[in-house]
C-alpha cells in the first residue's frame, strides 16, 4: 500500500518549491509530515477533501496548515484537495446550491445555479476568483451551506475510505503471507 501511495503522491521536493507552500519554509521539514501510515494518510485525506469542497482556491494551503496543526501527511492532503478543480467546480457549486436549498428549505432556482455553472466555467475571463466570487456572494446562504455540508460529508468519508482500504491492504497482505508460509 505505502509504495501504491508513494508513486502516486508529490515528492517533498516538488512541495517545498510550489509558489502556495513555500512561505512555509523549515516547517515543512518535520519527519511526521511525510510519513506514510494509515493515521497520518487517512487524517491528510480527510483534510484535503474537506479543504478541496469548502474552498475554491488556495486549498492546498489551507489544507498544508491543517496537515501541520493535525499531524497529517502533507502530500496525502495536499493531493487529495484535487477533489474539486477547474473541471468540477461547475456541477460542485451547482449540486451544492441545490442541496443547501433544500435542507433550508427554499425552492431551488434553476437559473442561479446556471449563472452559477456560467461564472465557474468563464472564470478566467473575469479574471481568477472574481466573477464566480461575486456571483456566488449572489446566491449567498444555500451555496455556502452546501459547500460546507459536501465538505464535511466528503472529508469523513475520505478518512474512513482510507481507514477502510488501508485495514483491508494489511488484512490481504498478512493473509498471503500465511498462505505462503511453510505449515
Amino acid at each position: 500500500m505505502r509504495d501504491w501511495i508513494r508513486a502516486k503522491l508529490p515528492t517533498e521536493e516538488t512541495l517545498k518549491a510550489h509558489p502556495g507552500l513555500r512561505w512555509m519554509g523549515p516547517l515543512l521539514r518535520r519527519p511526521w509530515l511525510w510519513h506514510l501510515n494509515r493515521r497520518r494518510v487517512a487524517m491528510g485525506a480527510g483534510i484535503g477533501v474537506f479543504f478541496g469542497f469548502l474552498i475554491p482556491v488556495l486549498q492546498i494551503a489551507g489544507a498544508a496548515v491543517f496537515a501541520l496543526i493535525l499531524r497529517a501527511n502533507l502530500p496525502v492532503a495536499a493531493f487529495s484537495t484535487l477533489v474539486s478543480n477547474p473541471l468540477t467546480y461547475a456541477p460542485i457549486g451547482v449540486a451544492a446550491y441545490q442541496t443547501g436549498s433544500w435542507i433550508l428549505g427554499q425552492e431551488a432556482q434553476p437559473e442561479a445555479a446556471e449563472t452559477l455553472a456560467t461564472a465557474a466555467s468563464t472564470d478566467s475571463v473575469d479574471g481568477p476568483g472574481h466573477g464566480w466570487l461575486d456571483k456566488a456572494k449572489a446566491i449567498g446562504k444555500p451555496l455556502f451551506l452546501g459547500l460546507l455540508v459536501f465538505a464535511v460529508v466528503g472529508g469523513i468519508a475520505a478518512w474512513a475510505l482510507v481507514h477502510l482500504a488501508w485495514t483491508i491492504g494489511v488484512w490481504l497482505k498478512r493473509r498471503r503471507r500465511r498462505r505462503r508460509a511453510p505449515a
